[in-house]
């Protein structure tokens, strides 16, 4: 049987990590790396940039992020601006902002890049946060490793141009 020292020692440290857990249970998107963070939204800003903005909320979307975003207050009251604003630069910047926030702790979670090598408290942060959702992680999916299929308005704008006839 333990001491009872030793037993408080444990039930302290028990209270200590599950407060730590608790603490961890939403995101506050100022915690994260800064240089991954920035990284993150250039890749971002530069995809929608090139295919559009308009496919950003329905990335969110279809990626089944939703409850996550509603369980995190920072980041449920930057979704609701982002929703009911009349510009459309706010509110790209908003959804722009989710996704970056998400991106890098599905990055920081995976250790893609050795990110969390660098930043070990921010991959348990990332670890605590991502645990509720299962080990998908739909955004890295779709920015890093995007779908092998090539769309038929790519190869008719890649197309090149029709050859003349050659007249003798």
């Amino acid at each position: 049987m333990e001491s009872p020292q030793r037993l408080s020692k444990a039930v302290v440290s028990k209270a200590v990590n599950d407060t730590a857990l608790a603490a961890t249970q939403t995101l506050d998107p100022s915690v994260l790396p800064q240089v991954l963070s920035a990284q993150c939204r250039r890749l971002i800003e530069g995809y929608h940039g090139l295919h559009g903005y308009a496919s950003l909320p329905n990335v969110l979307w279809r990626a089944e992020l939703g409850e996550f975003i509603n369980k995190n207050p920072d980041l449920r009251r930057i979704l609701r601006k982002a929703s009911t604003t009349r510009s459309a630069k706010t509110s790209n910047k908003g959804f722009v902002e989710i996704a970056t926030a998400i991106l890098s702790l599905e990055i920081l979670a995976s250790d893609f890049a050795s990110w969390s090598v660098m930043f070990p408290e921010a991959k348990v942060m990332a670890n605590a946060l991502l645990r509720s959702r299962g080990p998908r992680m739909p955004l890295m999916d779709y920015y890093l490793y995007p779908p092998k299929h090539i769309s038929p308005s790519i190869l008719a704008a890649l197309a090149p141009p029709p050859a003349e006839p050659a007249y003798p």
